[in-house]
């Protein structure tokens, strides 16, 4: 057997994990130390397919998402998620590579199909699950893309949140980064200022990769903000772990 193993692109995966983590160091600041361990879980869930690997669940258990959705509002776009994947993978075809993101009931759907009826049926398949208020298709008809260039997406990713938590004019856990094929989707309910500001730091240039970006956010007022940030913590959002 040759030196990289049967599994070259885990090799590689892993190498470009290593330089992700050499680009997002833990240093004193817990913020940027929280970042690189969510980002860094999520690259280890993306190579889960070329070895069983676990986080330890002492570091992830620490970790609480809070975002301006009810705790009810995220299990059910969680469940979007994973009902409208599950619809997806049995009717469209092999070659199909479709994300699905769902944010208060908003669903996005990235990637790359082989047709227009492919795109048309993806869609379709989103809008009829339940509790969807709405459909983004954004799938691209072209040949899936490939492994690398989703390894850049995961790290343009991180790159971008950590920027957000660097912003001190912006509350990070309310937004939802989603990158495909170097083409950045901001999602969450924000403010105008917030989508300006969120939008600036993804097309700022201290990101390399980044194709455009696209704003797909529910815009509330800011008094509306006040009333969310005033809500106590159990009825805003409970702890994701």
């Amino acid at each position: 057997m040759s030196e990289s193993g049967p599994f070259p692109f885990c090799n590689n995966a892993f190498k470009i994990f290593q330089d992700f983590l050499r680009t997002f160091q833990v240093n004193l600041n817990f913020n940027r130390w929280m970042l690189s361990a969510l980002a860094a879980s999520t690259m280890v869930a993306s190579l889960s397919a070329c070895a069983p690997l676990v986080v330890g669940s002492a570091v992830m258990s620490g970790l609480v998402a809070i975002d301006r959705r009810t705790a009810g509002i995220q299990l059910e776009d969680e469940s979007i998620e994973l009902r409208t994947a599950q619809g997806l993978r049995q009717n469209l075809s092999a070659a199909a590579h479709v994300n699905v993101t769902s944010y208060n009931r908003m669903v996005l759907l990235t990637g790359e199909v082989s047709s227009a009826a492919e795109k048309e049926l993806a869609e379709r398949l989103a809008k009829s699950q339940e509790n969807v208020n709405s459909v983004v298709n954004d799938l691209a008809i072209e040949p899936a893309s490939s492994l690398t260039q989703r390894s850049k997406d995961i790290i343009i990713t991180g790159q971008i949140k950590a920027l957000m938590v660097d912003a001190k004019d912006l509350q990070s856990n309310a937004f939802k980064v989603v990158v495909e094929r170097g083409i950045v989707y901001l999602m969450g309910r924000v403010t105008s200022r917030e989508a300006q500001r969120a939008s600036e730091i993804a097309r700022s240039g201290s990101v390399s990769g980044v194709v455009k970006v696209v704003r797909v956010f529910e815009i509330i007022t800011e008094e509306e903000l006040k009333r969310i940030s005033a809500q106590p913590f159990s009825r805003q959002a409970q702890p994701k772990l």
